[in-house]
Parts: C-alpha cells; sequence; structure tokens
C-alpha cells in the first residue's frame, strides 16, 4: 500500500493527499510524514508542503543542527484493525481528484532511531539520497612568509541508513558537492561556513539548500 501510495503522489495525482486532508485529521498530522510524502513526491504546491519543506531546512539552520527528516517520529506500519483507543493514533487520510483513496490510516507505535516498517527497498532511496553537508570551517589561503597556500577545514557529513537511522562521519573537501563548496582555489577570500542539505525525490529529481552562518 505504502509503495502505491508513493508511486501515486509522485505522479501528480496525490497533490490531495496533502490539500484535501479532512479537517480533524489536519491537526493530528505528523510533520515528519508530510517531510516524507512531500519530498518523494518533489515537494507538491500545498500549503502542507510548504511547511514541510521549511521544517525540513530549519533543522538544518543552526544550532543545533537536526536530521532534516526523522522518520521515526512518522509511524508507517499500518494496522487496519488496530483499536480507536490505541496509544497516540495518527489518523492521515486523502483522497485524489477522481476519488481513489491514497491516504492511508496510520495507528503503529514510534520506533525511536529508524522507521516501524521495513524501508530497505529502492522506493524509499529517497530517503538515503538525504545527506547534511555541515561545513564548520573552510579555508584555503596563503599564509606565512612564503606565501605558501593553506587548506584548512572542520567538516561533517550527515547520511541516513537503510532504516532511516541517522547518522554523522567526518568528511573532506574532496567529497563535497560543488554546490558546498563552489570552489578551493587559494585565494584570500576563500572562505566558508555553512551547512547545506541535499536530497532525490522518488523519480531522482535533485535539489539542495544551503544556511550559510
Amino acid at each position: 500500500m505504502w509503495c502505491r501510495l508513493v508511486r501515486n503522489l509522485t505522479a501528480g495525482a496525490g497533490l490531495a493527499l496533502l490539500s484535501t486532508v479532512a479537517p480533524q485529521a489536519a491537526k493530528a498530522y505528523q510533520v515528519d510524514c508530510a517531510i516524507l510524502l512531500c519530498l518523494a513526491g518533489g515537494w507538491p504546491a500545498s500549503a502542507e508542503c510548504a511547511h514541510a519543506r521549511a521544517v525540513f531546512i530549519r533543522r538544518i539552520t543552526p544550532w543545533p543542527i537536526e536530521p532534516p527528516l526523522q522518520i521515526w517520529r512518522c509511524p508507517l506500519g499500518v494496522s487496519e484493525r488496530a483499536p480507536l483507543q490505541s496509544t497516540a493514533p495518527k489518523i492521515w487520510e486523502g483522497s485524489n481528484q477522481i476519488g481513489q483513496t491514497l491516504g492511508q490510516v496510520i495507528l503503529a507505535r514510534v520506533v525511536e532511531g529508524g522507521a516501524d516498517i521495513d524501508i530497505s527497498g529502492l522506493e524509499f532511496d529517497f530517503v538515503r539520497s538525504i545527506r547534511v553537508w555541515d561545513v564548520r570551517y573552510y579555508s584555503h589561503r596563503e599564509r606565512g612568509r612564503d606565501d605558501d597556500c593553506s587548506e584548512s577545514y572542520n567538516m561533517r557529513l550527515g547520511t541516513y541508513g537503510t532504516q532511516g537511522e541517522f547518522g554523522w562521519q567526518r568528511t573532506t573537501p574532496a567529497a563535497a558537492p560543488q554546490w558546498a563548496l563552489p570552489t578551493r582555489r587559494c585565494s584570500s577570500s576563500n572562505w566558508r561556513r555553512g551547512v547545506g542539505v541535499e536530497w532525490e525525490d522518488h523519480e531522482g529529481n535533485q535539489g539542495y539548500e544551503w544556511v550559510a552562518y
């Protein structure tokens, strides 16, 4: 069901999933569920997706720097027979313009550190495409009496694992994309500090956002 939901969303028919959510359900939806769906669909135009994208970017805006998608806060497991008195039910239903149900009733517990269903399949590669580049300091300048060039940096990369768990690792300027480090040329003005996030939607379309600080 989830795979079909994502495919329909990315095909464009699922815009109503976020724009025609029932009023009571809209108040209860988890922002990370919205981030997940909107990211998969290429951030379609809707108030919910605009808010989801704003939260996605705000989380990487210092300080502190957080995982932009916290999938463990979006229960994905579906239990159609789950009792309505289940603790903290998360209900999100919607339908597209031709009346086909795209939403699903989500009644499942949140599992810290990763998704509560198996997301190791290719259809969830868009989650693992998210990368956070934290350039705490980068400089490539002339230093010393002989004007030798010196490149110094403090950088780390945040990535998602097979089940959506997030972790940091040290990285180098050579690994960074050009939008994060536009140039490594030695010059008096080559100094960089900021954090950025890049992603791909379900169809492989790429995007990024950079926040200097």
